[in-house]
């Protein structure tokens, strides 16, 4: 071989060399691969196909793109100086390429789970779709999407399917652990003797040193009372093994006499190692950078979604927020974004000691990094914190994908949801951005119900009410899904953003709501709220929370929806149920029952008080709503109504023509439950 031939080729193997180097995600090995269904066609796009297997990747701590993650630098790097990590995935799309419609669907898997198939194909639930009722209808089959399942998440349980994210721990510089504190907090349901520290089962931190003085267990009996220290000498760092011994333990606390239910405990512990939490963020912008801009993908798209429930809807903006849209290549990653649920919050996705499946309620999980200031896409000024940010103060505007906001009226009431679009003092309404909708499902919890409620949800009697509301907002979903895609793909426009407004006046605080007196149906006197939190003088700098638990200023304020005459939210997204209403659905629900603090709200709940199906019933128990056979002299005629309104939703954009059938049978059913007990 010629002198110039041997240099060419030794050129050619080191630019293939520092291609991989350069590459984020760095490879990727399938483990199994199958079509689904037996080779069932989906429509235009033929038969699906599964693929499972690991990606790696690798990440640069000095590149700009990374800067934000908290204590990449002090994690172990390879020999070209990158940070590994490496997930589980799982993807479904057509198997012929020539019939992939090129828009991949990432779920950002809430908690290691897999919500994509029962929230938008009508399926069951399933970690491992093989069977016909994990695919349901097949939309988004039918659609031609490709639908990825990636983990992101480090401490998830270690259930067998479940997605999670394999990181690095941090170190100091000379190889030392570092430590510091971590903060787990409890309200039991019960009398209990221990508890974990991990938060729904996940794995935590675990306790470094039993004696340290950083180690402290207070208790409180409301969330206003001042927190009581309890005696170091009363509890340990211990659980009971198989034989009932107590066996010391760093993953949970044991209290002599035990914990008392409806109090709040809170320990504080010395832990040390913390993970690079952070990088799923950077892995969730690199894996669909793969698959746009990788000419050699497993499974190649030319544009992408991301969709997040709940947790992973607020992780979404927290993506959005630290400028995680554009990626080492300085290109766009995400084009769409779907956050459902999220409310106004972020969360625990990028600090050192962070524990993700931290959240925040009115009643639970108290004061994590969740709900804090920026709340809108568009900067803002809080004048009690003398602080300007916006939610994409950090994302280039060429970068903003268009991006869904789809909240529950139990987001407003439990996740502070008026806060994405108001002032951060409440007053003035702030418009989203062009690129932007935010839309608020009246009257609806958090997640579907089902329905009818289980008669042990039954709380009171004449008139009825139940915990757990059984609206149908899933209907809704699938719509705007859709109506993501077109936009993504088209540019058709999406319906115009709908929620409450303080300049329409269906925007008020709570004590304004003019909800009917309903005898026996206590209402709320209380909200959650977002918080100007203090978590020492490294969180906003470093990303290091040193000052546990945080310190509490003035709250921002929570705004809900004007409701009607029956008492449903007057504002945003109406769904059939609530257009020709049978019930009063509210989406908050208290903790009736329980041993303390039964005024307080449920997590997540909402509560369904069926109408009087007579006059008679109506005049028996004293409920001020009229009767359903007033409203509707007859089954024929709510059923007329009912289709009438299904036909509303379709021209609005807001319900699928193919699941017509299913809110009008719905509708029917609410009426036999209520009419025809």
């Amino acid at each position: 071989m010629s002198p110039v031939r041997v240099w060419a080729l030794l050129l050619l193997i080191g630019s293939l060399a520092v291609s991989a180097a350069d590459a984020r995600v760095v490879r990727v090995e399938v483990d199994r691969r199958v079509e689904v269904l037996g080779g069932q066609s989906f429509g235009p796009h033929g038969a699906y196909e599964l693929v499972q297997g690991r990606i790696y990747f690798a990440f640069d701590p000095g590149h700009a793109a990374n800067a934000g993650i908290v204590d990449l630098h002090r994690a172990p790097r390879d020999s070209t100086g990158r940070v590994r990590a490496w997930a589980n995935f799982s993807v479904l799309q057509p198997v012929d390429p020539e019939k992939r419609r090129g828009l991949a669907l990432v779920e950002v898997s809430n908690r290691g789970g897999k919500f994509t198939l029962p929230y938008f194909n009508n399926a069951t639930a399933g970690l491992a779709p093989s069977t016909p009722d994990a695919f349901g209808d097949g939309l988004l089959m039918e659609k031609g999407l490709t639908i990825l399942w990636v983990g992101w998440q480090w401490d998830v349980p270690r259930n067998e399917g479940n997605l999670r994210l394999r990181v690095p721990t941090a170190r100091r510089a000379d190889g030392s652990p570092i430590f510091g504190r971590v903060r787990s907090d409890w309200v039991p349901d019960d009398t209990a003797a221990v508890l974990p520290l991990g938060h729904r089962d996940h794995y935590t931190y675990r306790a470094a040193d039993f004696d340290h003085p950083d180690n402290v267990l207070t208790v409180r009996p409301d969330r206003g009372a001042e927190r009581r220290v309890i005696p170091r000498d009363r509890w340990s760092f211990a659980r009971r093994d198989s034989t009932g011994t107590l066996v010391p333990d760093s993953t949970h606390v044991h209290l002599e006499g035990g914990f008392a239910p409806g109090k709040i405990y809170e320990c504080v512990y010395r832990s040390k190692n913390p993970r690079v939490v952070g990088l799923g963020l950077a892995a969730l912008r690199d894996v669909v950078s793969y698959a746009k801009y990788d000419p050699d993908a497993v499974f190649p798209v030319d544009r992408g979604l991301a969709v997040g429930v709940s947790q992973t809807g607020r992780l979404l903006r927290h993506f959005l927020y630290q400028g995680f849209n554009t990626d080492e290549e300085g290109r766009q990653a995400y084009d769409g974004m779907l956050a459902i649920t999220a409310g106004a919050g972020r969360g625990s996705f990028n600090h050192r000691f962070a524990q993700p499946s931290r959240d925040a309620h009115r009643f639970s999980a108290f004061a994590y990094p969740t709900d804090i200031f920026p709340f809108t896409s568009r900067v803002q000024f809080d004048a009690r914190q003398w602080r300007t940010d916006g939610l994409l103060a950090r994302q280039r505007p060429a970068h903003r994908p268009k991006t869904m906001y789809v909240n529950t009226g139990y987001e407003y009431w439990g996740r502070a949801a008026s806060l994405l679009h108001t002032t951060p003092d409440g007053t003035e309404d702030v418009a989203p951005l062009d690129t932007e909708r935010i839309y608020h499902i009246a009257g609806a919890q958090h997640f579907p119900w089902r329905f009818p409620p289980p008669a042990e949800n039954q709380l009171t009697d004449g008139p009825d009410l139940y915990r757990g509301n059984p609206l149908d907002h899933s209907v809704v979903y699938r719509a705007l899904l859709v109506r993501l895609v077109e936009w993504v793909d088209d540019g058709t426009a999406p319906p115009p953003s709908r929620y409450p407004r303080r300049d329409a006046g269906t925007l008020v605080s709570i004590d304004a709501l003019d909800f009917p007196d309903l005898p026996k149906v206590e209402t709320p006197d209380v909200i959650h709220e977002a918080y100007r939190a203090d978590y020492g003088a490294r969180f906003r700098t470093d990303g290091v929370v040193t000052r546990q638990p945080p310190r509490l200023g003035p709250a921002y304020p929570s705004l809900v929806s004007q409701v009607d005459s029956l008492g449903n939210e007057q504002a945003g997204l109406q769904t059939v149920e609530t257009r020709v209403p049978l019930a009063t659905y509210l989406p908050w629900n208290l903790r009736v029952g329980a041993a303390r603090n039964a005024d307080e709200l449920t997590n997540f709940f909402g509560s369904v008080v069926p109408l009087p199906a007579t006059p008679t019933e109506k005049r028996a128990t004293g409920d001020p709503r009229p009767a359903a056979t007033t409203l509707y002299p007859s089954k024929a005629a709510y059923m007329t109504r009912v289709r009438s309104a299904a036909d509303a939703m379709i021209d609005e954009g807001t319900l699928l023509p193919a699941d017509r059938t299913q809110v009008v049978e719905r509708a029917e059913a609410i009426w036999t439950w209520v009419v025809e007990k």
